[in-house]
Formats: structure tokens, C-alpha cells, sequence
């Protein structure tokens, strides 16, 4: 694959990559955030901005090198594109764009707060982090980027699972044991043996 082709999986994967790091500088921080007069994202973006050229900057010298290089990568990587697509337009009718973007937390006295539980949000507890994993997954195994295989790792085994604890932390804050009884009955991700939250009774948001 031509060296300037290579830019483009490797940009989407500093992107998917930022995203839990431009979090982690929104749950710890909520309350303060949210005692702000003008809205958060006046700040928030520009630190996203800063997070991404960051991760840019880093992984510039290794932004073509390839473990392999071949066409029929892609065919598992658009399953995996399809996963995450399907995802996002499900999770969007069903959680809203307030939510998605963390405006509602934020924001709480312009949006209602309630916890999502329906849907997607019935079989595991962050849909929306799956699909972000599939999109950068796919992305990593169609170009075969060193960097992207590097992000993706530390990406499943360190700032997602720390956003996620940390977002679930607020989550407790903010609804309290309406939460907790959620956590107890729906896993982070489907797998088998776990007992169907369609067979227990659901915690009203």
C-alpha cells in the first residue's frame, strides 16, 4: 500500500485511540466542568486537539511501517467496519446525540437525566465503546500498521478499561443504586452464561 494511502488508517487510529484520553479529562473533572458558565467544550475541544496531535506526533516515524501488506485483511476488517457502523446508528436513535457527546452529563440542569437501559444498552453496558474498538480493529488488520496494532493494544488493555471504570464511577454518582442494580444485571459485553436482562426484572431510569 502507497505510503500516502497508509495516512489515513493511521490517522483514524490516532483518533479512535484520543478518545478515551479526552474522557478521562471529563469524568474525573465532571463536577467541575459542569459548574461552568459557558459550556465545558470551550475548553474540552481545544485539550481533544491537543491530545491528537500528541498521539500524531508520537507515532509520526512509524506512521507506514507495515507487519504485512495485503488485500485480504480487508475483507475481515469490513465485518468489523459493518459491526461498528450498525452500532453507531443504533446507539444514536437510541442514546441521542445529548449523551453521545457527553452534553447531558455535562450540561445536567439544560437535559434530563436518565440512564439508558434499553436497546443496546440492554445486552452490554457500553455499546458504544465496542463499536469505536470494531471501527479501529477493522482499520488496524486491512492496513497491518505496526503504530495501529501498538494503539489498538494498549487501546483494549489500558485506556478503555480505565474509562470505562472511571465513567462507571460517575455513573454511580450520578443515579446512584439505579445504577449499581444495572451494572449487576447487564455485562460490559455479552458472553455466554450471563443471565438476560430480558428474563429479570429492569431498574427504572
Amino acid at each position: 500500500m502507497e505510503a500516502k494511502l497508509l495516512l489515513v488508517p493511521w490517522a483514524v487510529a490516532i483518533m479512535y485511540s484520543s478518545i478515551p484520553l479526552f474522557w478521562l479529562a471529563i469524568h474525573p473533572f465532571a463536577h467541575s466542568w459542569r459548574r461552568m458558565k459557558r459550556s465545558p467544550y470551550l475548553a474540552l475541544l481545544p485539550i481533544w486537539t491537543v491530545i491528537i496531535f500528541a498521539i500524531g506526533w508520537i507515532t509520526w516515524p512509524w506512521r507506514s511501517q507495515q507487519i504485512y501488506s495485503t488485500p485480504w485483511m480487508w475483507a475481515p476488517a469490513l465485518l468489523l467496519f459493518l459491526l461498528g457502523m450498525r452500532t453507531y446508528s443504533r446507539i444514536f436513535s437510541e442514546f441521542g446525540g445529548h449523551k453521545l457527546s457527553g452534553e447531558a452529563e455535562l450540561r445536567p440542569e439544560e437535559h434530563t437525566q436518565e440512564l439508558v437501559i434499553t436497546g443496546l444498552h440492554a445486552r452490554m453496558r457500553h455499546p458504544i465503546y465496542v463499536a469505536h474498538l470494531a471501527n479501529l480493529a477493522g482499520w488496524t488488520l486491512g492496513s497491518g500498521l505496526v503504530v495501529n496494532f501498538v494503539l489498538l493494544a494498549v487501546s483494549v488493555l489500558l485506556t478503555f478499561p480505565l474509562m470505562v471504570l472511571i465513567e462507571e464511577r460517575e455513573l454511580e454518582r450520578r443515579f446512584g443504586a439505579r445504577f449499581l442494580e444495572y451494572k449487576a444485571r447487564v455485562p460490559l459485553v455479552p458472553f455466554p452464561g450471563w443471565k438476560s436482562i430480558s428474563h429479570a426484572q429492569r431498574p427504572r431510569a
